[in-house]
């Protein structure tokens, strides 16, 4: 059994279109997204972890870089796992009132300097976070860092050139992301949340998979929304910063 041979199962046509209605609520009604998300994320991780450890996720330390307000927390803990949620900002932090506090511990901190001693987690996740910051491969070094031998780091992000790189920005991003953001700008009287050059980078799928195959970890890379018969598209060069959308990259600490 390869590590996605589970997960592989579950990414079907249905599952796609299921996930992609959701993402039109993700700025008006953000529980509902994050919600869904969150629990699809948990299933994903559960069936990765199994798939290359071949054990199951309950009892294991799960640290999410990124986590923002604990959206994710209740999902994993579901799936009886000890979430750890790593945020820096703290207006992220507090974005949804009443959630810290519940299912997880949350730690303010840098995916970038994550204080956690070297081996201390069984899985390390980043969703949607790499394309955030200027750094995205120091991220995924300090997820392999904490990540104990034989444990699991689970880096997942927007390809830039994708359909949904330009974030709140939709497709004028294909116009230059600061030309983009100039626009949103003007458009809606403020900067956009994503904003290109300071909380947004142009992040490829070239260079996450180039980063990975030379940390010698990686055991899987697969677009994170697509049914299973278009996973083919990772092995594209050119077409997948187009089509891959978001890409998950699967690695294993020796």
């Amino acid at each position: 059994m390869t590590a996605t041979d589970l997960f592989a199962r579950r990414a079907t046509l249905a599952r796609s279109l299921r996930l992609l209605s959701q993402f039109r609520f993700e700025q008006s009604d953000p529980a509902r997204f994050y919600g869904a998300l969150a629990q699809d994320t948990a299933v994903m991780v559960d069936d990765l972890w199994r798939g290359v450890t071949g054990s199951a996720l309950a009892g294991r330390t799960v640290l999410d870089v990124g986590g923002g307000p604990g959206y994710f927390a209740d999902a994993f803990a579901a799936r009886g796992a000890a979430y750890i949620g790593v945020e820096p900002d703290p207006r992220e932090m507090h974005a949804a009132p009443g959630r810290l506090g519940g299912a997880g511990t949350f730690v303010r901190a840098s995916g970038l300097a994550l204080p956690f001693a070297d081996g201390s987690v069984d899985v390390c996740l980043s969703s949607n976070v790499a394309e955030h910051v200027a750094q995205p491969w120091r991220l995924g070094a300090e997820m392999l860092r904490v990540v104990r031998p034989g444990g699991v780091a689970i880096l997942s992000y927007t390809v830039w050139l994708g359909p949904f790189g330009g974030h709140e920005m939709g497709l004028t991003h294909y116009l230059g992301g600061a030309r983009a953001a100039a626009r949103y700008t003007r458009k809606h009287g403020h900067p956009p949340k994503n904003n290109y050059g300071s909380s947004l980078f142009a992040v490829s799928a070239a260079d996450g998979l180039d980063w990975a195959a030379n940390t010698g970890a990686l055991v899987a890379a697969f677009p994170r929304y697509h049914p299973r018969w278009a996973w083919a598209l990772v092995a594209v060069p050119g077409v997948r910063e187009f089509l891959v959308s978001n890409l998950v990259l699967v690695l294993r600490r020796p």
